[in-house]
């Protein structure tokens, strides 16, 4: 059954704009939009006092542990209540911060309605060593409600140190693999059917298993609920920025179709269809933020990562990462492009304008707000596959 908010309003739109004003058909389009950007993504994260929630809670959201806005940490439990975590960014995604299941008076199937069961998409059980009896209940109770749940081997780092000083003839994918299948066993052993189990470090999260769990939860999340998922996911892999730039790609048409529908006297020349792009210049401060390239998120990312802010502006290139989003980075962004690549843009907007019905007189907005998305957003990821190459290589325990 296909999700309610899962499919396009494409037809509606150009039915609403034959049949009425374009102003009504640009307000249905910045409803959909609005609805896009705020679908509520909810994840519980628990675990025994220790596991590493708080660390794992705040590597998630890109929050370094020192930061203000960061769950606390400590080798003690600091959960003593159901704590929400709204990502930085993007608030409509939550994460969690839920009691120790050992570390309450309720049994596992009071401790679910202690702690909101309905409200979560998903749960992520985090342990920092084998996944103990008070776990397994938990997880026998959420798989018995019908919900989704991964558990999460957390402090693998620690684990891989511990075992190169002890074993002789140390390798590493091997001692991954025994952790990895011991756990699946004992799991197996106390009722767990299927237990997906991940490996992370939350300091390293692009190495081990984070990327798996990342394309486990887009497999199995709803497709509305995996763009909120990819858009809140720190960089840590070539493929989410891939796959960021995908989800914001399918945009580009509704803010091309805003920019034509909103009401303005008609002005002669390309210049002066530029001159006012507020519609633009929103959208690529939303792509910036979602490519953690805005100043806050570099900021962020570089101290997480143990290299300097100016290191990683060193690599971005594109105007369209410019600190100030304005006139004339909409202008600059047309001219530093390649003739091609403006060519091959406007090939995809125009297919896009019989779609909509958009009349010919709306269809030049259309198309140059549509080239000025398309070549910032191509930018901008590339930017960020550049950031995150140069951060590896600067530290590799970025």
């Amino acid at each position: 059954m296909e999700d309610p908010l899962d499919y396009e309003p494409i037809e509606e739109i150009r039915e609403e704009l034959q049949t009425n004003r374009p102003a009504s058909a640009a307000a249905m389009i910045q409803e959909y939009l609005d609805q896009q950007n705020n679908i509520p993504l909810n994840i519980g994260i628990t675990g025994e006092s220790g596991s590493g929630k708080s660390t794992f809670v705040n590597a998630f959201r890109g929050v370094d542990n020192r930061d203000e806005r960061a769950a606390p940490t400590s080798c003690v439990e600091t959960t003593s209540d159901v704590t929400p975590y709204p990502h930085p960014n993007y608030p409509n995604v939550t994460l969690w911060d839920l009691p120790g299941i050992g570390t309450t008076r309720f049994p596992a199937d009071k401790y679910l309605q202690h702690v909101g069961f309905e409200r979560f998409d998903f749960f992520i059980i985090i342990s920092a060593d084998r996944f103990r009896e008070n776990d397994v209940k938990l997880a026998l109770e959420i798989q018995r409600m019908k919900k989704k749940f991964y558990f999460v081997r957390s402090k693998i780092d620690h684990n891989l140190h511990d075992a190169e000083r002890s074993q002789r003839e140390f390798n590493a994918e091997k001692t991954l693999t025994q952790i990895r299948e011991n756990c699946i066993q004992g799991l197996q052993k106390q009722g767990v059917e299927s237990p997906q189990v991940f490996l992370v470090s939350s300091f390293e999260l692009h190495l081990h298993d984070f990327r798996l769990l990342q394309e486990t939860l887009e497999r199995e999340l709803p497709a509305h609920k995996r763009k909120a998922l990819l858009c809140a996911l720190p960089n840590i892999s070539r493929g989410i920025i891939n796959k960021k730039k995908e989800v914001l790609q399918s945009t580009v048409k509704y803010y091309a179709s805003l920019s034509a529908f909103v009401e303005s006297a008609p002005m002669p020349g390309f210049t002066v269809i530029i001159a006012d792009l507020s519609i633009a210049f929103k959208a690529i401060k939303m792509y910036q933020v979602t490519f953690g390239l805005d100043s806050e998120s570099l900021q962020n990312f570089a101290l997480s990562a143990g290299v300097s802010v100016a290191d990683l502006r060193a690599v971005m290139t594109s105007p369209a990462a410019a600190i100030e989003i304005n006139k004339d980075l909409v202008t600059n962004v047309i001219y530093y492009s390649s003739g091609q690549t403006l060519i091959t843009a406007a090939e995809e907007a125009y297919r896009f304008i019989p779609r909509f019905g958009i009349p010919e007189a709306m269809s030049l907005p259309f198309i140059t707000t549509h080239n000025v998305l398309s070549i910032s957003l191509s930018m901008l990821a590339e930017d960020a596959q550049r950031v995150f190459t140069r951060a590896l290589a600067l530290n590799t325990s970025v």
